[in-house]
């Protein structure tokens, strides 16, 4: 063997798009095929029911439709050497707020803001007051090899306040921002991907923009796959067509950027959120993206990926489900009674509200009404059409390209799309109603007792600055490679 140092892979993800677009416009004739065949089918019904079970498919047909139109308008912000020079001249600052995060995790993310193609000009880490560890040996090696790659950085520890308070305190020690990007402590950057998330900004009225997160741990056991899935899936569909028109309604925690003076200019507000006379705690994401929508546009960049830990046990995935869906709700009132009529933000929310109530009183109708009332049973084949138009949707799941994945797994999880709709139309479903009828729980509600996902590795030594130690899936099989070589 060589005495050559064997470089190990970094993680990396890129978006590739002409691979899936023919075979998404089969697979979408296919659905709108079916989508025919059920309204011929409900023209076999009486006189009574034929236009109410026709027009329903047609609506929803129609809704589908404009929606794939919505989210194939998407496209990458691409730079001019002019403009990449003057986003080159913004100082960029990444918050990032600890809290008994996985050291492996936060390591992790760490390293990937040194390996960026474009590097912050500074980071600030907040350790919101952890239980489970101080982090020493983390830090150490971080303020060394920060300061080897000239990347202007702060540690704080303060009491613990909340992931919004550790941001402000990062907020406050970096006054010369113009961008500021946050992320979560299990964030690991794509290399290129504070690059693209700038990218955007060179539209003034640009104000924030989301970037694609998908699982780090994506084959860790069968619910990781699913929610890898449906949530890259969800950000590629409905998020996409959102930003075709600039009105992302939610940027995603692990990777956002926003025009420094939103952050700053309502911080107050940001802090002291309060619904139903609570402190709201959750819901960050969403509130900064409120604020940015009330100026501007928000947009996603899909070329912009970060990688993120999901949950791998059913009680952290539904505690953080629930989070979700009662901030949505609270955002949704402060959307109803903040936004101006002007923006396509509040159209885009009023549409939502009305698809996701139509689809609600479609289903009832369909499984109970027609069936107890006027003896009308749906046709069994009637129960492919969902499957059809996942799997057509999930052809974006497979246009995302991994460095630590072969297309054979990827194209694995997309043939579990029916499971993840199964489990949409039934737990979830359940999961959201219970969400927006206890929306007044204003609680965090995971990781109080310490990181529930954990992703190992030793701690770095200082003396070499040896960077994070992850462990990874090989693509070449089932073993485990490490991830992250020396800084050069």
């Amino acid at each position: 063997m060589s005495g050559r140092r064997r470089r190990t892979p970094v993680l990396a993800a890129h978006q590739h798009r002409s691979g899936t677009i023919l075979t998404g416009i089969f697979v979408l004739a296919l659905a709108a095929a079916w989508a025919a065949h059920h309204a011929l089918v409900a023209s076999d019904y009486d006189s009574h029911t034929t236009g109410r079970l026709s027009l329903v498919w047609v609506a929803l047909f129609f809704v589908f439709l404009a929606q794939t139109l919505m989210y194939h308008l998407e496209r990458p912000r691409r730079l001019t050497p002019r403009l990449e020079r003057q986003l080159d001249e913004l100082h960029v600052s990444i918050l990032m707020p600890v809290y008994n995060e996985d050291p492996g995790y936060l390591k992790l993310g760490l390293e990937s803001f040194l390996r960026q193609t474009r590097r912050p000009d500074s980071v600030h880490i907040v350790d919101d007051g952890s239980t489970s560890s101080d982090y020493a040996d983390v830090r150490a090696w971080w303020e060394q090899a920060a300061r080897q790659a000239g990347v202007v950085s702060t540690w704080q520890r303060v009491p613990n306040g909340g992931k919004r308070h550790a941001q402000a305190h990062g907020v406050r020690v970096s006054p010369d921002a113009d961008i500021y990007i946050t992320c979560d402590s299990d964030s690991c950057f794509a290399p290129n991907a504070v690059a693209e998330a700038l990218a955007p900004f060179a539209r003034p009225k640009v104000q924030s923009v989301a970037g694609i997160v998908i699982a780090t741990n994506n084959r860790a056991n069968l619910l990781a796959r699913i929610t890898d899935l449906w949530f890259t899936t969800t950000q590629l569909v409905d998020r996409s067509g959102q930003s075709a028109v600039g009105a992302v309604m939610v940027n995603s925690g692990p990777l956002a950027a926003y025009r420094a003076a939103i952050i700053r200019d309502n911080l107050g507000s940001y802090l002291n959120e309060t619904f139903m006379g609570r402190p709201v705690m959750f819901s960050d994401d969403s509130l900064l993206t409120l604020y940015a929508q009330e100026r501007g546009l928000t947009v996603q960049q899909p070329s912009a990926v970060v990688f993120t830990a999901m949950p791998e046990k059913w009680s952290h995935f539904s505690r953080m489900y629930l989070r979700w869906m009662r901030g949505s709700t609270i955002r949704s009132v402060w959307r109803m009674r903040y936004l101006s009529l002007a923006r396509p933000a509040f159209w885009l929310h009023m549409l939502r509200w009305f698809q996701m109530f139509l689809v609600q009183m479609v289903m009832l109708w369909l499984l109970l009404v027609e069936p107890i009332a006027f003896n009308n049973l749906p046709p069994k084949s009637m129960l492919w059409v969902p499957f059809l138009i996942g799997w057509a949707q999930g052809l974006r799941y497979l246009g995302v390209i991994r460095s630590d994945e072969r297309i054979r797994s990827r194209a694995l999880t997309w043939l579990m799309m029916p499971l993840a709709i199964i489990l949409a139309w039934t737990a979830l479903r359940w999961l959201r109603w219970y969400g927006i009828a206890t929306c007044a729980r204003t609680g965090w509600g995971t990781r109080q007792n310490g990181a529930e996902v954990s992703l190992g590795g030793a701690a770095p030594t200082v003396a070499n600055v040896a960077p994070p130690v992850a462990k990874l899936y090989d693509l070449d099989g089932e073993t485990v490679l490490q991830v992250g070589a020396p800084l050069r």
